[in-house]
């Protein structure tokens, strides 16, 4: 339940609770559970991050993870999920995945909104999604954001960090060749399983690809510009960028989020 429609329901329940002459128990204690519940909402702290490929969004997702408390909630790790539980989404999305196609709205919709429901009493970063206007509005009609980081890293800086980019493709982990190889060249650190590298990532593919994203991305910008919760970076370099994001979000996570957000997500 969204934000608006539990802070309207606690609105009726104590509209009805004082209107009434002979207020039953009930209602009181019915009342007095959607405010808490109000309470405990304004203490959450919902983000998301925005960016595309080879902008560092998985790297920045994980130290606000480790620095804030909030939980890092990525749109590939509930991709393959649900594609290895074998859900109708994810079974759908696989077909869309195999040919070599971007999985449509409607079906990253049905993957991503029942698990933002799920975490109705966490704070969370939201990587991955929305990609397109129409993930946004859906996004929008669910959820109320208090953030949007939006990282801008220059193109020529992203086709030489794509260039070098391996991926382990059952888990998601990403390595860089140059920055973050890992421990033996073309190995999952972990599973000691190959990298591959996507085919999108391939120079003769890496232009359209950034094209794309610029123009899929531009309305999403815009809409969250003029709700006034987004904040751009600028770099080369994920490490110089970090403390600009990390200085925003100690001024705009709540205070009290601290140690009950911390021992509910270690």
């Amino acid at each position: 339940m969204s934000w608006e429609a539990l802070k309207n329901r606690a609105f009726r329940f104590l509209v009805h609770s004082f209107a009434e002459k002979k207020v039953s128990p009930t209602i009181y204690s019915r009342a007095a559970h959607q405010v808490q519940c109000l309470k405990e909402m304004s203490k959450l702290f919902r983000a998301v991050i925005l960016g595309p490929p080879g902008s560092g969004k998985g790297t920045i997702s994980e130290r606000v993870a480790n620095s804030f408390g909030l939980k890092h909630l990525s749109s590939g790790d509930f991709l393959r999920e649900n594609i290895a539980a074998k859900t109708e989404a994810g079974v759908l999305a696989k077909t869309y995945i195999e040919k070599g196609a971007l999985v449509p709205d409607h079906v990253m919709t049905r993957l991503m909104l029942p698990r933002l429901e799920e975490m109705t009493r966490h704070s969370w970063l939201l990587d991955g999604f929305p990609r397109t206007l129409a993930q946004a509005e859906a996004l929008n009609s669910a959820c109320e954001l208090d953030v949007v980081i939006s990282l801008n890293i220059p193109l020529e800086t992203l086709k030489e960090r794509l260039r070098h980019r391996w991926i382990h493709p059952a888990s998601g982990r990403v390595y860089n060749m140059r920055f973050n190889p890992p421990r033996v060249q073309g190995v999952d650190d972990i599973s000691g399983e190959p990298l591959i590298q996507h085919e999108d990532d391939r120079p003769e593919a890496l232009v359209a690809r950034l094209r794309h994203y610029k123009d899929v991305a531009k309305p999403v910008i815009d809409l969250y510009r003029a709700k006034g919760i987004l904040h751009m970076f600028s770099d080369t370099e994920t490490d110089r960028i970090w403390p600009y994001v990390s200085s925003l979000l100690s001024t705009k996570i709540p205070t009290d989020l601290g140690d009950a957000q911390r021992v509910r997500t270690h």
